[in-house]
């Protein structure tokens, strides 16, 4: 599960490098599909992985209005602030938690538990998801995506055996 949180960090900053070539206004551009724009696609991956973590130790989750960060540098600036958080979390996961309960109480009333293994992979498969959303969107715009491989990342350190 830690390899594919790095995979996603790491295709994360591919694609803000990849923004830095792109007009603001295109980054900006409402798109079908998706939860708006490129930026706030970015913004919306951060926040929400964030707010399950937080929700995960306990804490309280506060949702951030993607108004207040409408530009790459912004966006940047709030993943730095979460990241630290995020991580620190993910590379204390030992797997004795893959069954400990989160339970959430629904807009409607109802109680919902899942297990955090489930969460932590949901977090993984929404960046993935999203990511490819924003591959779509790249070749609309005419300009190449990130490569979504993850085979050269040096994400399983190379064991060397005697």
């Amino acid at each position: 599960m830690k390899t594919f949180f790095a995979y996603n960090w790491q295709v994360r900053e591919d694609w803000y490098r990849w923004c830095e070539e792109v007009e603001e206004k295109e980054l900006l551009r409402t798109r079908t599909g998706g939860v708006g724009s490129i930026l706030e696609t970015l913004f919306h991956i951060i926040d929400v992985e964030w707010s399950w973590i937080r929700l995960l130790q306990g804490k309280p989750d506060f949702q951030e209005n993607f108004e207040d960060f409408k530009s790459l540098q912004r966006v940047r600036e709030l993943d730095a602030r979460f990241k630290p958080e995020v991580e620190e979390f993910v590379r204390n996961w030992e797997e004795s938690m893959e069954h400990n309960l989160l339970q959430e109480t629904m807009p409607d009333g109802r109680i919902v538990t899942d297990a955090w293994g489930e969460v932590m992979r949901h977090m993984i498969a929404h960046e993935i998801h999203h990511i490819g959303q924003l591959s779509v969107w790249a070749r609309e715009i005419g300009k190449k995506p990130v490569s979504p491989n993850a085979i050269g990342r040096g994400l399983i350190p190379h064991r060397v055996d005697n």
